[in-house]
């Protein structure tokens, strides 16, 4: 080890990686150096070995081959995904204290950081004074109290000058004043999520190493950028790189800022909260190399489209890529921060940009706890600090991909995937290709004739028509983009810009902005432009995830029945990183991702069938025509604001709020005790099975006669096995709510019940667009096959759990894509789901199947379900040899045999198997 030492600072002690005298460290990327110096100085000869050290250093040839363990500085939770892994760690107190272990014993080992933002729904929106508030819920009856409405007056001004405008509200009609809007939204968060927030609250003050940091403070990785994150850590007498899992796929945001970083979903960051390191296999690294120079016009969100579609191209999945060249020192941190949230989208593990100078500056003008004199001393010493003037020193990639910057021009994502990208000038011929092309991927199939249909409607008291194209949705929210103060700020230029223009958006529109965090709020706010979106209907409604996990309002039922009647394919625009089908809204079939200021833009036209480049955007007072081109702001009025705005006292004024709280959450009662005090009658927080038959010895058995619950295709998603949207009203759990006398009002979404395994388990496979091939059609039914009856998904799994049946789930390829989502694995497991047979799964997805004991089984290259003459009403045999191996083939018998591959990456993965899932593994493992 050796010490760094500054005569105004203490002197820190670390671990010298230039001491190891071996000339292959210069030549690793920087993010194999972080892993290596991991390694070194975890090394226990147990969890982590000299051999993990020495494949690491030898990645050149290693790479691909090699399994190594690693353990990160941190781990990261959001609400959705961390009560889940809360609750489980609540429940395995209870489990050990019933074995007489002390129950205190089950802290997180790794520091925790777990950060409330995705409780936030919008039910209050900005709307005019007359007609039907569009967020009204149906069916909601009584008179307005005082506490959820005010009595503002209504009214609206035809001049430039901006003026509060008044709200409505949903359930009563009754106007609210527009800067009560947010915190209507977050009263109602608070009252609607307070069992969850109490539980919350006992986590903090129950477990050791945890910090909760309570809802309308900051999103997840807004929390994550602004606040935990430190480049370098400081612990046990040392100082190291930074480093971190999260139980979201987008943690790799914090990549941007040099910190190594990735989404391992909850299953596995459980496991690291409770001292188990990560297992991966050494990856390729892949040099991105960034040259030319950035279009004014580009945005960052551009930038991200483009490298997103071009490193898909490439085929990188599973690989880490890392960014050089000299483009990079043309992207602000935030503007890296964002190309690595999108990271997930390209299939890549870890999208690293090494620190620079442009990193110090963000952090000098951001504010860390570390000196930046030690931290940059620190990251040179061990030459982790990347200077693009010195050649010499360049890593070694497994291959590198270039890009010129200067080709890249504006772009929108969609309709329905983020790899499907569309440049902006070609919009409406791409969607005018879409209504024609057979429904798929792209198309809608809408014949001809029905192409030019329009459906007028009545919405306050005016008319308007709806035609394929129409926007109904655009959403500035919280996922990826507003972190990014050059876009935010943009959207906001453009919007005063076309304030003054005189160019409006309809009414009907749904739109929202929901920062990331109050920096953003104050930046806006304090550089003139935040009445201008408000001006366009553009109101801050709270802060956390809403309209990109499916939280939005609804949409004014008149819009909905004009949808309907004509078969219209309406769309959403939003600048977030997901757009899935339905997610938005069920009847939204077209959405697209795109930069702020185009959500902007779009909306303004009120339509995606559009060439912004040839075609006005709408017409001002005089009648004269305005272009995109007339209010879109340069380059160097968003730098200026930026520079002139976004400074370190705001990042300082937020962190200390983060600190103090809220008044609601000091205020906010919990239990003292070791073991959590479960309620009986909570819907939200539930002790779960899956300790209720813990032994010490345990031996996984072959899986015998089991039936198919499900018959499904290519690319299922997350979303598809566990939604995390709103509960439908004929749904399972909407069943089970009721029983427990609940209305649909009281619904809340499923991610925020996902403390409450009896409502996920009945959530699990319940999206609407479930595409069962044993039922032929889409919804979450399947067939019993025993009976022939078309059952609820659940209701079928019930059924053959009471009868004591397995199960297995056939499907295509890419299984399990999409979000990271640990309910994916928990929800089949509790429904009686030993395995899955499929083409390919997506990484994440497998790590839970493993970490929940559910075998991923992979058809042999050159087959699938079609190709073995499988109809999915077999019952299924697979051998499973006690001496199970890493990637064994397994044979797999329906009255005809063949073999299928175990997806065990290594002997972890077999030992978390056969211990039927990490928590069981873990548990006994303190049982011993």
């Amino acid at each position: 080890m050796t010490f760094i030492f500054h005569e105004q600072y203490e002197e820190r002690r670390y671990f010298n990686l230039l001491k190891l005298s071996d000339v292959r460290y210069e030549k690793l990327p920087f993010c194999m150096r972080v892993l290596l110096e991991s390694a070194i100085r975890k090394c226990d000869g147990f969890y982590i070995k000299t051999d993990d050290v020495s494949s690491i250093l030898d990645w050149q040839m290693q790479q691909n081959q090699a399994e190594v363990a690693f353990s990160p500085a941190r781990v990261l939770l959001q609400d959705f995904t961390g009560i889940p892994a809360m609750v489980d760690l609540a429940a395995m107190r209870d489990a050990l204290a019933k074995q007489g272990v002390d129950p205190n014993l089950v802290n997180p080992r790794c520091p925790t950081d777990l950060i409330v933002d995705h409780s936030l729904q919008i039910d209050y929106s900005k709307c005019s004074s007359s007609g039907h508030c569009a967020g009204q819920r149906p069916g909601h009856q009584g008179s307005c109290s005082k506490a959820s409405c005010s009595d503002a007056p209504s009214g609206r001004s035809a001049a430039v000058q901006i003026e509060n405008t008044p709200l409505l509200c949903p359930f009563h009609l009754q106007p609210v004043s527009e800067p009560e809007t947010m915190i209507r939204n977050q009263e109602m968060e608070l009252i609607r999520n307070k069992e969850r927030l109490q539980f919350f609250k006992w986590c903090s003050k129950t477990f050791k190493n945890i910090n909760v940091v309570p809802p309308d403070i900051n999103a997840v990785h807004q929390v994550n950028l602004e606040y935990l994150c430190q480049v370098v850590q400081e612990g046990e007498g040392f100082i190291y790189p930074d480093s971190v899992v999260g139980t979201d796929s987008h943690t790799t945001m914090i990549n941007g800022l040099g910190i190594l970083g990735w989404g391992v979903g909850g299953i596995e960051s459980e496991a690291v909260m409770l001292g188990q390191p990560v297992s991966l296999t050494l990856p390729q690294v892949v040099g991105c190399k960034l040259v030319g120079t950035i279009n004014p016009l580009a945005t960052s969100i551009d930038i991200v489209l483009g490298i997103t579609k071009h490193l898909r191209q490439a085929g990188i999945g599973r690989k880490f890529v890392e960014f050089f060249g000299p483009g990079v020192q043309q992207l602000s941190a935030p503007d890296r921060t964002t190309i690595a949230n999108m990271c997930p989208e390209y299939n890549a593990t870890v999208s690293f940009f090494p620190v620079d100078d442009v990193t110090l500056q963000h952090f000098k003008n951001t504010s860390t706890d570390h000196p930046l004199v030690v931290l940059e001393d620190y990251l040179k010493a061990i030459k982790l600090f990347r200077s693009y003037g010195d050649q010499s020193d360049e890593p070694q990639y497994s291959e590198v991909i270039e890009m010129n910057l200067s080709s890249i021009v504006p772009h929108v994502s969609g309709p329905k995937r983020p790899q499907d990208r569309v440049a902006v000038t070609c919009m409406k011929e791409d969607f005018i290709n879409c209504l024609n092309e057979k429904v798929g991927f792209k198309g809608f199939h809408i014949s001809k004739e029905k192409q030019a249909t329009q459906v007028p409607f009545l919405h306050e008291g005016a008319e308007y028509n709806l035609a394929h194209g129409s926007v109904v949705i655009a959403a500035v929210i919280s996922c990826t983009n507003n972190c990014n103060p050059s876009v935010m700020l943009a959207a906001g230029l453009l919007a005063k810009k076309a304030v003054e223009a005189g160019l409006t958006v309809k009414p009907y529109i749904r739109t929202n902005l929901v920062p990331g965090s109050g920096t953003v709020t104050h930046y806006l706010n304090t550089s003139g432009v935040l009445p201008y979106l408000r001006k366009l209907r553009f109101e801050v409604v709270g802060y956390g995830c809403a309209t990109c996990v499916g939280n939005t309002a609804p949409l004014p039922e008149s819009v909905v029945d004009a949808i309907k009647q004509g078969d219209l394919v309406a769309c959403g625009v939003l600048s977030g990183n997901r757009h899935l089908e339905g997610r938005l809204c069920d009847c939204v079939r077209a959405n697209y991702l795109a930069s702020p200021p185009l959500v902007v833009a779009y909306a303004i036209a009120g339509t995606v069938s559009i060439n912004l480049e040839t075609e006005p955007l709408g017409v001002n007072s005089e009648g004269k025509d305005v272009y995109l081109r007339d209010i879109w702001p340069s380059k160097e009025e968003v730098n200026h604001t930026e520079e002139n705005i976004v400074i370190a006292s705001m990042f300082k004024e937020l962190r200390s709020r983060m600190e103090k709280g809220s008044t609601f959450w000091n205020r906010l009662e919990s239990a003292e005790s070791a073991l959590f005090p479960w309620d009986p009658k909570s819907t939200y927080i539930r002790c779960p099975s899956f300790f209720s038959k813990l032994v010490k010895v345990c031996t996984p058995q072959s899986i015998e006669g089991a039936y198919p619950l499900l018959f499904l295709g290519d690319k299922v998603t997350t979303d598809h096995i566990s939604p995390a949207g709103s509960i439908a009203r004929v749904s399972a759990a909407a069943k089970y709510l009721q029983s427990k006398r609940l209305t649909p009002r009281e619904f809340n979404s499923y991610g925020a019940r996902r403390g409450n395994d009896a409502v996920m388990t009945r959530g699990t496979f319940a999206s609407i667009k479930l595409q069962n091939r044993l039922i032929g059609k889409t919804g979450p039914k399947t067939l019993h096959i025993p009976s022939g009856q078309m059952l609820d998904v659940f209701e079928a799994a019930e059924r053959y759990q009471r009868d004591g049946v397995p199960l297995i789930i056939l499907a295509g390829k890419e299984y399990g894509s999409g979000s990271s989502r640990d309910w994916a694995a928990k929800g089949p497991y509790l429904m009686g789901v030993r395995a899955v047979i499929a083409e390919s799964f997506e990484k994440i997805h497998r790590n839970h199947l493993v970490g929940m004991g559910i075998a991923p089984l992979q058809f042999l290259p050159g087959q699938n379900a079609d190709s073995l003459e499988l109809c999915g009403k077999e019952r299924f045999t697979i051998n499973l040899p006690q001496e199970l191996t890493p990637r064994q083939q397994l044979t797999t018998s329906t009255g005809k045999s063949f073999s299928v591959t175990a997806l065990f990456e290594n002997d972890m993965d077999v030992a978390f198997f056969r211990h039927g899932g990490i928590l069981k593994y873990v548990a006994r493992s303190l049982l011993l």
